[in-house]
């Protein structure tokens, strides 16, 4: 059987309903419910990154240059949504990409990986290079239906990105 991860990213509630929300946002969480559950009835190891900031978020570059504060550490804002089931390992993440999830794809012996979450012009498509870039022989996908962007016209640039970078949209 083949070795497949799911890579939940940032499905909190700050990014759906909260500083950061958006009805785009909001649109996907069912078709993200269901991904997750098929994952698990089918056996896929299942990751999820977590947006994590502190008190201090708005002195650092990125608060520099996105002054909304969110995804503060242990507040409602940071938590995965209640309507996202959680099935497996949560990465902290205090910048767009993670180099654990990276490594943790690398070391894995995955054949395949599906990124699905938010944002997908911001931190999936981060993800999703870094993920090609530690591991460029593993098939790394997106699923469109379950990613949203900040607009619909960033989520549709990040896709032709990601697939000009030879990352499968499905």
């Amino acid at each position: 059987m083949e070795k497949r991860l799911l890579a939940v990213i940032d499905m909190q509630n700050d990014f759906i309903r909260g500083a950061l929300g958006t009805a785009e946002a909001q649109g996907i969480v069912q078709n993200v419910r269901e991904r997750i559950l098929a994952a698990k009835e089918a056996g896929e190891e299942i990751v999820y990154t977590r947006d994590t900031h502190a008190d201090d978020y708005l002195s650092t570059s990125e608060g520099k240059n996105l002054p909304v504060p969110h995804c503060i550490k242990g507040s409602s804002g940071w938590q995965i949504a209640d309507e996202i089931p959680v099935f497996g390992e949560v990465i902290d993440k205090p910048t767009f990409g993670s180099v654990r999830l990276a490594e943790k794809i690398k070391s894995g012996g995955y054949e395949s990986v599906e990124l699905i979450g938010l944002c997908t012009d911001i931190c999936v498509i981060s993800n999703a290079l870094l993920a090609k870039a530690f591991s460029p022989e593993t098939r790394i996908c997106v699923r469109a239906d379950c990613c949203a962007g900040v607009t619909p016209a960033s989520h549709g640039n990040a896709l032709a990105a990601m697939r000009a970078c030879q990352i499968e949209i499905v």
